[in-house]
C-alpha cells in the first residue's frame, strides 16, 4: 500500500530524490530552461511538500507552492521503478485538494516538452496549456500548463 504523507524536503531521503530528478532535468535541458526551486525554497512557509511511501520506501515526491492567487505544482517524481502504479495521479489528487483547503482554485505548472509522460498525465488529470505565468518568460523547451481546481471546469 502506498502511504503519501507531508514532510520535510531537507529529509536525506527526500533530497536523494530531488537530486535524481535534478540530474534527470539536466541531461535534457540547459540551465537556463531548468525551473528547479532548491531545496531551501521549498522549505519555507506556503510550499505544502509531500512524499510517497512504498513499504517504508521512498517512491515518490511532489511540492505545491502558493502564490496570489494560484498554486504552482513543484517537483513531482516518480522514479522510473514506481511509475505506472498511479503515485503520480495521487500526489497530485493530494496538492490540488491542499490547494481547496487555503481557498486557492487555479493550479499551475512549468514542465519541459521532452516529458511527455508527465504532460500526458497532466492532461488526463484536466490540465490545459496556457502561457508563462509569474517570473517565467517564454522558453521553447517549456510548457506551461493550468487547471482549475475544487469543482468540475473546463478551460475558458
Amino acid at each position: 500500500m502506498i502511504l503519501i504523507r507531508q514532510v520535510d524536503p531537507n529529509q536525506m531521503e527526500v533530497t536523494d530524490l530531488i537530486r535524481q530528478l535534478d540530474e534527470y532535468q539536466e541531461s535534457m535541458y540547459p540551465s537556463e530552461s531548468n525551473h528547479l526551486d532548491p531545496i531551501d525554497a521549498l522549505s519555507k512557509p506556503g510550499v505544502h511538500f509531500l512524499a510517497a511511501y512504498d513499504d517504508s520506501k521512498i517512491c515518490g515526491i511532489g511540492a505545491v507552492k502558493v502564490c496570489d492567487d494560484y498554486g504552482e505544482i513543484k517537483r513531482l517524481y516518480v522514479p522510473e521503478s514506481h511509475r505506472g502504479k498511479g503515485i503520480a495521479k495521487e500526489i497530485m489528487r493530494r496538492l490540488e485538494n491542499r490547494l481547496v483547503e487555503v481557498s486557492i482554485f487555479i493550479a499551475r505548472l512549468e514542465t519541459g516538452i521532452h516529458q511527455h509522460e508527465a504532460i500526458n498525465l497532466y492532461k488526463k488529470l484536466g490540465y490545459w496549456e496556457t502561457v508563462p505565468f509569474g517570473e517565467y518568460t517564454n522558453d521553447p523547451l517549456s510548457v506551461f500548463m493550468e487547471k482549475k481546481i475544487g469543482q468540475s471546469h473546463a478551460p475558458d
